[in-house]
């Protein structure tokens, strides 16, 4: 039997950063306790602990619930086990936020856009594959520019512009994989000193809309590490509704989506992010994210909770081999 810590949240990541101190401060005004770990000291004691997982601090105990924000970089083999730790909390019934198996699903970008399709969202054509030539027909055929992203990647890295019959870079610049979508063209065309290229970030919690902004760029890569400056988003139907369905196609309790407008005034959902970054889009709301995400943390539990709450204690399989 292992007890839960009732009490306590997880947060696993890299670096008491600015969004870990804020969610920190704004889980715990909340009555619950915090503890920050990293993923990388954590791991599996099958046969070591009642649950079988290696969590420093905790022992025989579970956290109540589990927050992702940042997953270190690694070896295949790292990461697997990592992500395999995130699923073996939740076969323990711990909450985790966001699980791996939403994680998994927005890390890969060919995913994600096969999922946001799947559920009647539209997306831009996206192509996926490992052989050069045969990528680079759908290149050379394409009615338009086409984007190169890097198939797992974030903030903009690694993002190219390929015009038709502009030639493809090797393989091995590219992980193996091609990852080709085709670029948008927003309303009036391209982007002019007076209107720049844009496109939205939405942020959902809890199937709920917390906050959006528009970001904008003279550049058509529209990221906020990549200089883009973001403004507060008027309400938009369309595009709030979009951003909920993207969230709950990948299976994700959070999420930041990307949409953009296209030439004919309708939105395109782009990507789905389960480890969102929102510090750039706090500076464009008086919206507390951070209390938002802590607030959906105690509802999924079911019940507001106090610091002078008592530690709750459920039942776990033990993984203990019999002898």
């Amino acid at each position: 039997m292992s007890a839960a810590r009732g009490d306590t949240v997880v947060i696993f990541t890299e670096d008491a950063d600015w969004h870990t101190r804020n969610l920190k401060a704004a889980i715990e005004r909340t009555g619950l306790a915090v503890v920050v770990l990293s993923l990388n000291d954590c791991g599996f004691a099958i046969g070591g602990t009642a649950h079988g997982l290696m969590l420093p601090g905790f022992g025989d105990t579970l956290p109540v619930a589990a927050f992702v924000r940042l997953i270190a970089k690694g070896t295949t083999e790292q990461i697997t086990a990592r992500l395999g730790l995130l699923h073996a909390l939740r076969e323990l019934g711990v909450k985790v936020m966001n699980d791996a198996r939403a994680v998994e699903r927005c890390v890969d970008k060919s995913m994600t856009s096969f999922l946001i399709a799947t559920a009647g969202l539209p997306t831009p054509r996206s192509f996926v594959g490992e052989d050069r030539e045969a990528m680079q027909a759908l290149v050379d055929e394409a009615p338009g520019d086409m984007v190169l992203k890097p198939l797992f990647g974030a903030q903009g890295k690694g993002i190219r512009r390929i015009p038709a019959r502009t030639a493809l870079p090797e393989p091995d610049k590219v992980g193996g994989v091609y990852y080709l979508q085709d670029f948008v063209t927003q309303p009036g065309g391209e982007a002019r000193a007076d209107a720049p290229y844009q496109d939205w970030r939405v942020f959902v919690v809890g199937g709920q809309v917390a906050a959006a902004m528009i970001r904008r760029s003279p550049r058509w890569i529209t990221n906020i590490h990549q200089g883009a400056i973001g403004e507060a988003a008027p309400p938009d139907a369309e595009a709030f509704d979009y951003a909920v369905r993207a969230t709950a196609a990948v299976g994700a309790d959070y999420a930041g989506v990307d949409l953009i407008e296209d030439a004919r005034g309708g939105f395109q959902v782009l990507e789905v992010n389960s480890m969102p970054a929102w510090k750039g889009l706090q500076k464009t709301t008086e919206i507390d994210i951070a209390g938002r995400l802590a607030r959906h943390v105690v509802e999924v539990l079911g019940s507001t909770r106090t610091t002078s709450e008592s530690a709750i204690s459920r039942p776990a399989v033990s993984l203990t081999p019999a002898r």
